[in-house]
């Protein structure tokens, strides 16, 4: 009993050794996120909620790229399991192949939505300021997409600090950028809303500048750099990280359309909702944000596992993160139920705004045991390299379940944006009780 007591405590030992540095990175995102949302509001309302539509919009493909990046995490995670760490630089050049490709589509994709931007119900007020906004996020996309290959890299062999140093200077940059762009500090031009997405433009490109820089020129790294330059492309990696990428993907994307696209929804209810729901979403990180990063670390150390062949490891780390996971939901969602009343007044002084984001706090804080179990179980799959069937899970439940849950509630019975947020707890636990199930099955699987 007390050989198992201990294998148990060595797992949340190493879950917490690489989740608390990717914790404090996520950390560092949310008061970016905070930061932004502050700022913006109390420049003014209208452009918060301008930017509540853009960046539902936005986020929507940037998790999707964030989900295809995670495609390398079992493949190089397999590779550190069985000691084959010469190999990884040459599936680094592979990935950069791929997230490069990925780029490419989604600045396709979301080009043509800026082409049509005025035909998707918003008001027209905010549409001078969505555009300048929405085209400059544009720009940034693909530093997006080879910033994440790097830091699943650099997650994945175990050395979560690097990204989290990263992450948390680039946002240190980028709220910097913001005081000086939103509000015309030191001497540079007022720009409002455009100045918070060049800011955060800038404040991509050297994040994945510094990335490069480190992976090509630090000593540390030098036997993945070195396998980088003398490895070509590598046609069975690259369909490999596409046959992973794509479903994770899918699957991701599908999780945030839940959120991202009932913004649609949201503007049909007017300004004071899409500020409200702006708020909202930025809260909600707070609890996800802090526990993916054990979730990350979750699927991280049953690829390990996974390529070791240990499936006792792999059902006592996901065990074990799934406890922690739920641990940390009870614990955040604490505060921000006893600050409900007053949450909304540090992002915008509306009356309006601060009762609706109140009522809206209740469902946000039911979900977390689904949000929880979903996140917790999908990160296992991931490090299993079993992606797809999450995917058809995903797609019934925040396409069939969600959205239009969310429809009848939100705008058809006319609970307005409290009512669509109470769609959010049914999704997440329906998706986290299939997963669940899909775990359990693969797991009886590679047992047999």
């Amino acid at each position: 009993m007390k050989q198992s007591s201990d294998t148990r405590k060595g797992h949340y030992t190493a879950l917490l050794g690489l989740g608390v540095p990717i914790i404090i990175g996520q950390i560092g995102t949310i008061v970016l996120n905070f930061a932004d949302t502050l700022m913006i509001g109390h420049h003014s309302t209208v452009e918060l909620a301008a930017a509540s539509f853009v960046n539902n919009i936005l986020i929507l493909v940037i998790i999707f790229a964030l989900g295809f990046s995670y495609g390398l995490t079992p493949v190089v995670g397999n590779l550190v399991g069985r000691g084959e760490h010469d190999r990884i630089g040459g599936v680094m050049r592979t990935a950069m192949a791929a997230n490069t490709m990925l780029a490419a589509l989604i600045l396709v994709v979301v080009s043509v939505l800026y082409l049509f931007l005025d035909r998707l119900g918003q008001p027209g007020e905010l549409l001078p300021l969505m555009r300048p906004y929405l085209l400059v996020n544009i720009v940034s996309l693909p530093f997006v997409c080879w910033q994440n290959t790097f830091k699943q890299f650099y997650d994945t062999i175990g050395d979560t600090k690097t990204p989290m140093y990263v992450l948390v200077g680039g946002n240190i940059l980028n709220i910097s950028g913001n005081y000086v762009l939103i509000y015309g500090a030191f001497g540079f031009p007022e720009m409002g809303l455009l100045g918070a997405g060049i800011s955060t433009m800038f404040s991509r490109m050297v994040m994945f500048a510094v990335f490069a820089t480190l992976f090509f020129r630090a000593r540390r790294y030098r036997v993945y750099g070195r396998g980088f330059r003398r490895s070509r492309f590598d046609g069975v990696v690259f369909r490999r990280l596409n046959a992973l990428g794509w479903p994770i993907a899918a699957q991701m994307g599908m999780e945030t359309a839940a959120f991202s696209l009932t913004a649609v929804f949201v503007g049909w209810m007017g300004t004071v909702s899409l500020a409200a729901h702006q708020i909202m979403l930025t809260v909600s990180q707070l609890f996800f944000m802090v526990y993916y990063g054990l979730a990350a670390a979750v699927s991280v150390r049953v690829s390990y596992f996974h390529g070791q062949g240990d499936m006792g490891a792999i059902r006592t780390t996901t065990a074990a993160g799934f406890r922690m996971i739920i641990l940390v939901a009870a614990v955040v969602a604490v505060p921000i139920f006893l600050l409900r009343g007053t949450v909304s007044l540090w992002f915008n002084d509306s009356v309006e705004v601060c009762l609706l984001v109140s009522q809206t706090i209740i469902p946000l804080i039911l979900y977390q045991f689904g949000d929880g179990l979903q996140c917790t179980f999908a990160n296992a799959l991931r490090g299993m390299s079993c992606v797809r069937p999450m995917m058809y899970a995903a797609f019934f439940s925040y396409f069939i379940v969600s959205l239009p849950l969310s429809w009848l509630l939100g705008i058809r019975l006319g609970y307005g944006l409290v009512g669509l947020w109470y769609a959010f707890p049914v999704c997440l636990t329906t998706a986290g009780v299939l997963y669940y199930l899909i775990y359990r099955r693969q797991m009886r699987g590679s047992a047999g």
